[in-house]
């Protein structure tokens, strides 16, 4: 059962419950007040007659029943004795008048001579009747008066109240459901939208929103369902970007050993199928080594990126200028053969580092700008300290990157001049490591380069300060 139909169930219910007992409440409040009115008339009339009969016999105005049986003619002429006038004693009947007399109960058992007995009968004309008996002595025997007042009127009153009241039941709650069925669409009609939200989400459509406009709880509901649904397609976009990634590595990743292991299994087969001259055994087995050192090269690269994003590690207390210093002190004569300078200014200071790792950032950085500088030049590291940590900037003077490759270029196999990479040993994995290190403090990696002018990277780490 949809909720709509349950809150206009809930609804018919409560007005049911509260019109009926409410209608049926007044209904009988009012029964009740009018009929004891005509209960005080009514013996307010029977007592003037009693009274008057007691009065004559006190002054002694008869002598015997038929003296009482005119007195009451009399009285009975002015119609103030209701539908019926009935005077007996314990044996016999003395005045009777009206044909309800007939129908009048013997409620001498249940009076005295300072209270009325009363009741209620109905006739079998239909009619109700209102019993008022009281009693009176004369010498020293005892008189009953019994009258009878019609109080149909009343309860004909109160079968058309209920007659009435049952059909503005009828007209109400025909009414009320049909405005709180209406209610309750309105009212749930958000809902409906954040079912079809959800519906919509788990069909594969993650562009769909629920847009409810509303400043009650179910606008709260719609809003937070809609971040979520923003959260989740970030998630699944992100997913999906991390599989054609994960994707493109594996496929990179296969070339790049597809390219060294056919040349390593050509060269094994010639070597052990053919005779060679001493020469060319030497040449194929110099082929053989150096493409097998650069599979060396390539699994100790995934090894490092493999062990930054998944091996627990220690930021400790170091000084990046002696680590630079040292380091670019160990190159210089190295980088000299090449015709490249290698400087460094750096500011003194202390932060907390990862010293394995900053290291190997500086070399990867330096690797990619000795690459960059094909016929000699200058290599200028800069090291300064932040608030967070330090900031590392490498620049060269080489061929620079071009603006379309920036975006990609810490993406792992990827090489902006794929022939000459691959002649000077490099797998497209070095400035991959380096954005993982930066991650590792904390921080980013950036790079500003102009084509034949040179390339910057600037690497802030903000592992904090010691």
């Amino acid at each position: 059962m949809k909720f709509r139909i349950k809150a206009t169930c809930c609804m018919i219910t409560l007005m049911a419950l509260c019109f009926g007992a409410g209608g049926s409440a007044l209904i009988s409040i009012t029964f009740h007040t009018s009929l004891q009115q005509e209960k005080t008339a009514a013996q307010e009339s029977y007592r003037m007659i009693l009274n008057t009969l007691q009065v004559v016999n006190n002054m002694g105005k008869w002598t015997d029943e038929k003296d009482i049986s005119k007195i009451l003619e009399q009285l009975s002429a002015q119609d103030a004795f209701g539908a019926a006038l009935q005077l007996h004693s314990q044996t016999e009947t003395l005045y009777s008048k009206g044909t309800i007399a007939a129908h009048f109960k013997n409620l001498s058992d249940h009076m005295d001579t300072s209270h009325l007995a009363c009741t209620i009968f109905s006739a079998p004309d239909f009619h109700y009747y209102l019993q008022l008996s009281g009693s009176f002595f004369v010498g020293k025997k005892a008189y009953y008066l019994d009258a009878a007042y019609d109080i149909s009127s009343i309860y004909e009153a109160r079968t058309r109240q209920q007659d009435l009241y049952q059909q503005i039941f009828v007209i109400l709650i025909v009414a009320c459901a049909c405005l709180s069925y209406i209610l309750a669409f309105f009212l749930t009609r958000p809902l409906a939208r954040l079912s079809k939200a959800s519906r919509e989400i788990a069909s594969g459509n993650y562009d769909f929103r629920s847009k409810v406009k509303s400043n009650d709880e179910v606008g709260a509901v719609s809003r937070d369902f809609d971040l979520m649904a923003d959260h989740l397609q970030k998630s699944i976009e992100d997913l999906q970007e991390s599989m054609e990634r994960q994707n493109l590595f594996i496929g990179n990743f296969t070339h790049e050993l597809k390219t060294p292991m056919t040349s390593i299994i050509g060269y094994a087969d010639l070597l052990r199928s053919q005779s060679l001259s001493k020469e060319d055994e030497i040449d194929a087995a110099k082929y053989i080594f150096s493409e097998g050192k650069r599979l060396e090269h390539l699994s100790l690269k995934l090894l490092d990126i493999f062990v930054s994003k998944n091996e627990s590690f220690t930021l400790a207390k170091a000084s990046p200028a002696d680590i630079t210093t040292s380091l670019v002190n160990h190159l210089k004569p190295v980088l000299a053969g090449e015709h490249i300078t290698l400087t460094c200014a750096c500011e003194q200071g202390y932060c907390m580092l990862d010293t394995d790792f900053f290291g190997s950032l500086l070399v990867n950085l330096i690797e990619n700008a000795r690459k960059a500088l094909s016929e000699g030049g200058n290599i200028t590291i800069t090291s300064v300290m932040t608030a967070q940590g330090c900031q590392i900037k490498v620049s060269d003077n080489g061929r620079g990157i071009p603006p379309m490759a920036l975006s990609h270029i810490t993406e792992a196999f990827y090489r902006v001049d794929k022939s000459r990479s691959r002649a000077e040993g490099g797998a497209g994995l070095g400035l991959t490591l380096c954005a993982q290190i930066a991650k590792m403090h904390h921080g980013t990696i950036a790079f500003e380069s102009k084509e034949e002018c040179g390339t910057t990277v600037i690497v802030d780490l903000k592992g904090g300060l010691a």
